[in-house]
């Protein structure tokens, strides 16, 4: 098949490219940077320079490459601030809904037979119920005042590609990236803030996470491209936990000091209702659906063997917010 990947030098496309490559797909990949376009020749995929947020420049690329299938995986945060949420995503933002209509637009033009793209599971869900949330469950009708616009997009993006029914949309709301070129990397800034003891458990630390290696999400992805149906599906490992949990552990696994604890006020203090929602309210997601219908099973099955190996020989990794790559948390206290 001939897949068009915008955002194709991103870490979920360096991982998803050669996968698709792997499997005798030809692989068109944008970007909006004329300086990456070397990177997707070495690849082997064939660079196309556009600006996703320009749609007379993204239809003409799609329409030039005449793909099979469109693959969205369009971010843009280059610091987040916990406390200004929907400000550090507001390029984010406008790409999961505008970007996503246009990619729509075009690839409607062209006859796109499947459209796959990027969400989250890491916060949207409801914040009510038991802790584990399957795609039949609500998003969270009543989000943070600063996480709104936010949780808008995303909304947006999903009620797009499920509701175009001339090809086959398909949403991947991934959960909590780790491993290469992602927030929780050897090299990145934040697990240096946890071996400065910089990065706290807030109240009860029970906000729910749900993590996926960077890999594991590169080849659901490949399974979507190639047999996924319409829908919805949580892409994440197979052990949701919670930050009490999960955060003490991460910690031992690369020889930082066991975390701080500190009180919810603070937590507020310093990372605003955002932060403090992530650490003490936010529900994880189960993988029954994508496993079952996808023919999907996660690589690194818990968070507990991946986070094992973010420990390589005095290189410390970095933690940011899940699923984003090398973000500021603002959840030093």
């Amino acid at each position: 098949m001939r897949v068009f990947v915008a955002g194709a030098t991103g870490a979920m496309g360096r991982q998803l490219v050669p996968r698709l490559l792997e499997r005798g797909h030809r692989v068109i990949g944008m970007t909006r940077s004329e300086s990456k376009r070397a990177a997707l020749w070495d690849m082997g995929a064939q660079p196309v320079v556009a600006d996703a947020l320009d749609p007379e420049q993204v239809a003409r690329a799609v329409a030039e490459a005449r793909p099979d299938v469109i693959v969205h995986q369009l971010t843009a945060i280059a610091t987040l601030d916990m406390r200004h949420f929907d400000r550090s995503f507001a390029l984010t933002n406008r790409l999961r809904s505008a970007g996503t209509d246009h990619l729509l637009s075009a690839g409607r033009a062209v006859g796109v037979k499947r459209f796959v793209a990027q969400s989250f599971t890491g916060w949207p869900y409801a914040r009510t119920g038991g802790p584990v949330k399957s795609e039949e469950d609500p998003l969270d009708p009543n989000p943070v005042r600063e996480m709104r616009e936010s949780l808008d997009a995303i909304r947006h993006l999903e009620e797009a590609v499920l509701g175009a029914d001339w090809t086959t949309g398909i949403v991947l709301r991934y959960g909590g990236f780790y491993g290469p070129g992602t927030s929780m990397s050897p090299g990145a800034e934040h697990l240096e803030m946890i071996l400065k003891r910089k990065f706290p458990v807030v109240g009860d630390g029970g906000g729910m996470w749900s993590f996926l290696h960077i890999e594991d999400a590169a080849e659901a992805t490949v399974a979507a491209i190639e047999n996924g149906e319409r829908g919805i599906y949580n892409v994440v490992d197979d052990e949701p936990a919670p930050v009490a949990e999960w955060l003490p552990a991460l910690a031992k696994s690369i020889g930082a000091p066991a975390p701080r604890h500190v009180p919810r006020w603070v937590g507020r203090l310093f990372a605003g209702e955002p932060g403090l929602v992530m650490m003490t309210e936010i529900r994880g997601a189960s993988n029954a659906k994508a496993k079952r219908e996808l023919g999907w099973r996660p690589r690194h099955a818990s968070w507990r063997d991946g986070f094992a190996d973010l420990a390589g020989p005095g290189a410390p990794g970095g933690l940011g917010a899940p699923g984003e790559p090398g973000r500021r948390t603002g959840l030093a206290a």
